[in-house]
């Protein structure tokens, strides 16, 4: 039997709601290691492109333009944007561009939605729109690509030519499109109805219809269907409810029932929770203390979990998480985006 939605608790009854109007008095008074590493986080970063001595650094090209992604808003974040050179990411980027407008992860890789995306983010948050124009093959060429990977007849999109599609791709599309000011070249409305096709009786969404419910696919669909203006087709309680209950004992969140803790949850979760306005269901600072403890206050970084080692997606979510969690001296992030609010608002001037 469903559960009735009507029915539901306005607050779920194995959280505490908590109160957080001194919050900051206690980010101070935290241990030593309980203090984010900013400085330590900022060197880490900067040290990714030095490695290439390292064999895992070419494992990894596969990865390289999300990865600037990845670090570039966590430094970003840290109020730190300097930190990587401007002219030289921008090179980088557009030498990753392809004829068709799309983007390699990295120069002579196929072009790819989540890379394509990650480009357009990167161009945005340095300001570099008009050296997509003046230098690369230009917004519309990029929005082009990007309306061509659209399923016609289902709404969503593929990642590639070879088509393999997932609700990621979805969202990313309407992320791109949308700081390009051209969303209106797919079909926004059937892109929609996908979405609302991807809805589980939990009040989540799986990578397609039928799909199990997923933290990481949820927030694409929320993130998609708040881009879209349509947030009133989301069971907000139903989903808020599935969504607290990713907190474990120790304060992290998993992706999905009887899974570990992931400093990565502290985005896709809390993000999502943010949208629909439930992040006082979570217990915050349980939540701020497994990030920081997952972070290598030493070297910099921040880990999956505590004791694992670090790597730049982690860093990148988990200092997203502390944003939005109102870690103080952060830059607030944009919980649609996962950019910094102040990108937003001078791209899309909101």
């Amino acid at each position: 039997m469903q559960p009735n939605p009507s029915k539901l608790p306005t607050h779920p009854p194995h959280h505490k709601t908590l109160k957080f109007s001194n919050m900051t008095q206690s980010f101070i008074s935290l241990p030593q290691e309980l203090q984010l590493a900013t400085s330590a986080h900022v060197k880490y970063i900067q040290s990714l492109d030095s490695r290439k001595d390292e064999y895992d650094y070419w494992l990894t090209e596969h990865l390289r333009l999300n990865g600037l992604y990845w670090g570039l808003t966590a430094l970003h974040l840290l109020g730190h944007p300097e930190a990587l050179p401007r002219a030289e990411t921008i090179d980088f980027v557009l030498s990753c561009q392809h004829e068709n407008g799309g983007f390699g992860a990295a120069p002579g890789h196929d072009a790819h939605m989540l890379s394509t995306v990650s480009a357009v983010q990167i161009l945005a948050m340095v300001d570099a729109f008009d050296d997509l124009e003046t230098r690369g093959r230009g917004k519309a060429q990029v929005g082009k690509y990007i309306a061509s990977l659209q399923n016609r007849q289902t709404g969503t999109f593929a990642g590639d030519e070879w088509g393999e599609e997932d609700t990621r791709f979805l969202y990313g599309a309407f992320n791109a499109l949308s700081l390009l000011g051209l969303l209106h070249l797919v079909d926004v409305d059937k892109a929609v109805d996908h979405i609302a096709a991807c809805a589980n009786f939990d009040g989540g969404y799986g990578v397609s219809p039928g799909a199990e419910s997923h933290s990481g696919q949820i927030f694409t669909c929320v993130a998609a269907l708040t881009i879209a203006g349509r947030k009133d087709l989301i069971d907000v309680d139903r989903l808020g409810r599935w969504l607290s209950e990713r907190q474990i004992a120790g304060g992290g969140l998993n992706g999905r029932p009887e899974k570990k803790e992931d400093v990565c949850y502290s985005w896709w979760v809390l993000s999502s929770l943010e949208m629909i306005g439930k992040t006082h269901w979570i217990d915050k600072e349980k939540l701020t203390n497994f990030i920081l403890s997952s972070q290598d206050t030493d070297k910099g970084g921040i880990s999956d979990r505590p004791g694992d080692m670090v790597d730049v997606w982690h860093t990148c979510f988990g200092i997203a998480g502390l944003s939005l969690l109102d870690y103080p001296g952060l830059e607030p992030v944009d919980e649609v985006y996962c950019m910094p609010k102040s990108t937003i608002k001078r791209v899309l001037g909101r």
